[in-house]
């Protein structure tokens, strides 16, 4: 399985961030079929003594068409969020976009309305930096 171009960037940017890496990639089982998502990450909430667990996709964006990269990181985005949901697993799911790609196109309404219609969740990272600069949830 190929990695993202960003893959590296995205990881340490959630490790500077507090999240301890737990799957890389992840795999995500449910009646004897697999898919396999980035990452899966957790950390501690102080104020609860629990664990916020996350799975993350990651996509650059950097293809000829940005629809047509949508339209393959939607699909494996519901796929993965159906997986999960099948299996029981309460991890949330985000789309890990460089903060690049989102001003260059997740900030165009039509994008935006496409985004809450399928309850996207966004990570928003700083590549250069290796940080976190938005959660976005629908």
């Amino acid at each position: 399985m190929a990695r993202d171009k960003i893959h590296d960037a995205v990881k340490q940017a959630l490790i500077n961030d507090g999240w301890t890496i737990l799957d890389d990639p992840f795999r995500i089982k449910f009646e004897g079929k697999m898919v396999a998502a980035d990452l899966r990450a957790e950390r501690l909430i102080y104020l609860t003594r629990d664990n916020e667990r996350i799975v993350v996709e990651i996509k650059s964006f950097i293809g000829r068409s940005f629809i047509k990269d949508l339209q393959s990181a939607l699909g494996q985005y519901q796929m993965y969020a159906f997986f999960l949901s099948a299996s029981e697993q309460t991890d949330a799911l985000y789309l890990a976009v460089s903060e690049a790609a989102y001003e260059r196109e997740f900030t165009d309404s039509a994008v935006q309305k496409l985004l809450a219609y399928f309850q996207v969740r966004l990570l928003v990272v700083d590549i250069l930096n290796e940080e976190i600069t938005q959660w976005i949830t629908q």
